[in-house]
């Protein structure tokens, strides 16, 4: 939402300012790469997974390595959704706690759509997953956070492959749901997904997480000295039954923003988050993806037998109805509460294109699937067909939607990034009033 100056008509999907608009595309640059590996990665997993040499793939996913001496003697795939997910979950700390502590949505008023809109998107399928699978016996609830997570890196990659020319601001306004979305979902794997929880190595985690914390906080770059802290927090809150990702949201909050003194150059959040989006989008996601997306198409847990569970109706009901409904209905009651205006030369039209790429659900999908039925579990399984099978129809309606759109999308960009004066400033961001 953008607050113009002396009293005027809010207006939802602003612009934005400069300096937050060109650091947005130059994350989303990064993970609309991260996106096509993930989509590769998964097609991989699952053509190995159907093939003749299926029984490598799945020795290799069951290959056991690490020191069982620290019971972290995991499984590659074990390693992946616990191990390289905290580097995904880190860079999501990162950027949520720069979006919030230096960026546009510093100001309540602005974070209010994409932070309601993610909850939004996160209760609607949860209700109808459960509605769905309300007199089921057989355990099928454990699996209602499956849909209510967005993958933003897939999403991307859709938005590449449609070649749309989303404007500036709808892919802000996606790229921050999606943010927030992983903070919900974290912070539903620790609440509702701890099964057993011992104290002890919970409290330990406090001593490495303390001294990162305190190094961070006075500026403290050496990879020598935060990375060995990062690992014993990882390995402490593993150790304690909570999922080790939280351990990577917990660092990514203790690095601090701002720098100590004024100057030029990023803070030591933006410094790190330059590091390692690369690896979380270029190679965490990806591994994970090839880990977890390879389910047989045949058999007892395949397409044919998985489509009859209800957890699997269930997930693809939420992903294509519940979350566009969700995000649609709170961007919706924030444009009721706030009598703000979609922004100049956007529609509701453009708000239900997002709603819908919003519906695909991969990486967090996936994790929750396992956590909540057990990997490689037939439930697993059937969760991972919902996920695939929901998320491409997702991404096809998504593409109907936005398509129809795109000739207005492209002359939207193209006023976006004329700079007449060649300042390296597009001009719309110098007449534009500013969105505090």
């Amino acid at each position: 939402m953008t607050v113009p100056p002396g009293g005027s008509v809010p207006r939802l999907f602003g612009r934005g300012s400069w300096p937050e608009v060109s650091r947005i595309a130059d994350i989303l640059r990064t993970e609309t790469v991260g996106g096509a590996l993930l989509v590769g990665a998964a097609v991989i997993a699952l053509i190995w997974a159907n093939s003749p040499w299926s029984g490598i793939y799945e020795g290799l996913t069951e290959l056991q390595v690490g020191p069982s001496a620290l019971h972290l003697d995991l499984t590659l795939a074990q390693w992946a959704g616990d191990g390289l997910l905290a580097i995904f979950f880190f860079v999501a700390g990162l950027e949520l706690k720069r979006e919030f502590v230096a960026g546009d949505l510093r100001d309540p008023r602005l974070a209010a759509l994409p932070v309601a809109a993610a909850v939004g998107g996160m209760v609607a399928p949860a209700l109808i997953y459960v509605a769905i699978n309300a007199r089921a016996t057989d355990g099928a609830l454990a699996g209602w956070a499956v849909p209510t997570a967005t993958d933003i890196a897939f999403a991307l990659a859709v938005l590449a492959v449609i070649a749309t020319h989303l404007p500036a601001a709808l892919r802000t306004f996606l790229l921050t749901l999606a943010v927030v979305d992983d903070l919900l979902a974290i912070t539903i794997i620790a609440v509702f997904y701890t099964r057993s929880l011992q104290l002890v190595p919970l409290a330990l985690a406090l001593i490495p997480l303390g001294l990162f914390t305190l190094l961070v906080q006075r500026r403290v770059r050496s990879w020598w000295l935060l990375l060995p802290l990062a690992a014993a927090t990882w390995a402490l809150v593993h150790a304690s039954g909570v999922h080790a990702t939280v351990a990577g949201v917990l660092l990514g909050f203790a690095v601090p923003v701002k720098r100590r003194a004024e100057g030029p150059g990023p803070g030591l959040a933006e410094h790190f988050e330059h590091r390692f989006r690369p690896i979380s989008a270029g190679f965490a996601v990806p591994v994970f993806a090839f880990f977890a997306a390879g389910v047989s198409v045949t058999g007892s847990s395949g397409f044919g037998p998985g489509l009859t569970d209800s957890v699997t109706i269930g997930v693809i009901a939420a992903l294509l109805v519940g979350k566009p409904c969700g995000v649609l209905g709170a961007t919706w009651a924030v444009q009721r509460f706030t009598r703000a205006d979609l922004a100049e030369d956007l529609s509701w039209w453009d708000v239900l294109g997002l709603a819908l790429l919003a519906g695909i659900g991969f990486t967090v999908s996936l994790l929750i699937g396992e956590l909540a039925f057990g990997a490689g579990s037939e439930r697993d399984d059937h969760v991972k067909v919902a996920v695939l099978l929901g998320s491409l129809l997702a991404a096809l309606l998504a593409t109907v939607v936005l398509r129809i759109r795109n000739s207005h999308y492209r002359r939207m960009c193209a006023e976006e990034e004329r700079d007449v004066d060649a300042d390296g400033v597009p001009d719309v961001y110098q007449t534009d009033p500013p969105p505090t």
